[in-house]
C-alpha cells in the first residue's frame, strides 16, 4: 500500500499502515479537540499576565491585577479578628461570675469553648473530656482544687507540677516502694480507704483488715486527705469517700497507688492561651459538667 493513497469512501489519505488486510486511516484532528487546546492556551496566556505566575528568583510576577492571596488571607483574619473584638473585649475585662450570667456571651463560649478544648485537652482528659486513667473527669463535681470559676482558671493559668514558677505542686507519697509501710500495712490501709466509698467493706470479711487500715490512715494519709478522707483543695489531695477516682477505685489500682504514689501533671496554659481563651476553657467546662450532671 503507498502512503499517497486514498480511502475511497471517506477521501481521506492512508498512512502506509495495514495489519491483515485493514488499511490505517490518517484522519485529521477533532475540531473540538483543537478548540479546547487553543482555550487552554490562551486562557493560560491571559492568567499568566493577569495573575501572580512565573517566579523570578526572590521575587515573582505580579500580574496585572495585583492580586496576593496572602494579603487577602490577612485581610479576612484582621476582619474576623475586629469581629471578634465586640465579644473578646467584653469576656476580658467580665469577671468569670458575670459571664456565667450573661446568656449571649455564654453562647458564644459554648461555640468557641469546644475547638479550644479539643486542640488543647482533648488529648489526655478525652474528647468529651470524661477524662481517663490518671486523667481527672471533668464533668463530675470531684475538684482537686476548687470546682469554682476563679480557682478553675488558676489551674488552667498555672498547671499542676509544672514548669509555671507559681504551679501548683502535689504529690503521694510512695508509701510501699520507699518502705515507709510494709506491705500488710498498706494492704490494710487499701481496705480502709475502699471502705470510706463502700461501707458494705466495714462489716464484712475485711472488717478487721479496715480497722487496722483506720489507724494507718490517721497516722500516714490524714495529713493531706483529712481525718475523714474527704481531701483537701488546698493541698490538691483527692476526696477519696466520693467514689471518683482518677487512677482506678478497684483493689490493684488503689494498692499501686498507695504502694508507688502518684505525681500527675497538668502543663501551666499561660504562655501559650491568651486570657480570653483560658475564660473560654472555664467557663466551658463549668457549663460542660453542668449539663452533664
Amino acid at each position: 500500500m503507498s502512503v499517497g493513497e486514498r480511502d475511497p469512501h471517506t477521501g481521506h489519505a492512508m498512512t502506509g499502515h495495514e495489519w491483515n488486510g485493514i488499511k490505517e486511516l490518517n484522519t485529521p484532528v477533532p475540531k473540538p479537540v483543537w478548540f479546547f487546546l487553543t482555550a487552554t492556551v490562551l486562557f493560560s496566556v491571559v492568567y499568566w499576565v493577569l495573575m501572580p505566575a512565573w517566579p523570578l528568583g526572590v521575587t515573582y510576577t505580579k500580574g496585572l491585577l495585583g492580586i496576593d492571596q496572602r494579603t487577602r488571607v490577612a485581610g479576612d483574619l484582621e476582619k474576623a479578628a475586629m469581629k471578634r473584638a465586640t465579644w473578646t473585649g467584653k469576656i476580658e475585662d467580665m469577671d468569670l461570675s458575670t459571664i456565667q450570667a450573661d446568656a449571649p456571651l455564654m453562647q458564644i463560649v459554648r461555640e468557641a469553648g469546644p475547638a479550644l478544648f479539643g486542640d488543647n485537652c482533648a488529648v489526655c482528659h478525652g474528647t468529651d473530656a470524661r477524662g481517663g486513667k490518671g486523667y481527672p473527669n471533668l464533668t463530675d463535681t470531684a475538684w482537686l482544687w476548687g470546682g469554682d470559676p476563679e480557682t478553675v482558671a488558676e489551674t488552667i493559668r498555672v498547671g499542676i507540677n509544672a514548669s509555671h514558677d507559681e504551679t501548683r505542686v502535689s504529690q503521694m507519697p510512695a508509701l510501699g516502694r520507699d518502705q515507709i509501710l510494709d506491705r500488710n500495712a498498706v494492704l490494710n490501709v487499701v481496705s480502709y480507704v475502699q471502705s470510706l466509698s463502700d461501707s458494705a467493706l466495714a462489716t464484712g470479711g475485711q472488717a478487721d483488715a479496715v480497722a487496722a487500715g483506720k489507724e494507718v490512715f490517721a497516722d500516714n494519709c490524714a495529713a493531706c486527705h483529712g481525718e475523714d478522707g474527704r481531701g483537701s483543695i488546698d493541698m490538691g489531695a483527692p476526696n477519696l469517700t466520693d467514689g471518683f477516682w482518677i487512677y482506678g477505685g478497684d483493689r490493684q489500682s488503689v494498692f499501686s497507688t498507695v504502694w508507688g504514689g502518684r505525681q500527675g501533671t497538668m502543663p501551666a496554659w499561660e504562655s501559650r492561651l491568651t486570657l480570653v481563651d483560658r475564660k473560654i476553657l472555664t467557663l466551658y467546662l463549668l457549663d460542660l459538667g453542668s449539663v452533664r450532671q
